[in-house]
């Protein structure tokens, strides 16, 4: 019976050593779950200062970068004035740039051109020479 009773020891000082290494594994747990990234919004800075502005505000063109799949990118331009014609910036810049891009009306921001690729500083350069807006009221966002 002696042999017995040691067998029986150390199989509860193995538990002992588990039950230690489960009782630590729930703080390292709730640790991580503090260090995980909340979500980006692009659109973040530009629905702050509509709300902040008020009626004697500075319209602003922004012009966004938003990550798609891997590498892909996708550039957005939103507040130009809605007296262009927004076809045809969009047929010059996708000839100047060498890109793809669509106008996509939304219900918030009106119309909105995005573009494949990230294009902001072709963008904003092609802005400020074509006459259609002023550098000063052009906001760069992104990473």
């Amino acid at each position: 019976m002696g042999s017995d009773d040691s067998h029986i020891n150390t199989n509860k000082s193995s538990l002992d050593l588990f039950g230690a290494n489960q009782t630590q594994q729930p703080s390292f747990m709730s640790d991580l779950d503090v260090q995980l990234p909340s979500a980006f919004d692009p659109f973040a800075e530009a629905n702050a200062e509509d709300s902040s502005a008020g009626a004697g505000s500075k319209d602003y063109v922004h012009v966004r970068v938003q990550q798609r799949n891997g590498r892909k990118s996708l550039t957005t331009v939103q507040g130009l004035k809605k007296e262009y014609s927004y076809n045809k910036i969009l047929k010059d810049l996708k000839k100047e740039f060498c890109c793809n891009g669509t106008v996509v009306q939304d219900s918030e921001l009106g119309q909105v051109i995005q573009l494949q690729g990230d294009q902001r500083k072709n963008v904003a350069t092609f802005l400020v020479q074509a006459g259609l807006a002023k550098k000063e009221s052009i906001k760069i966002h992104g990473f």
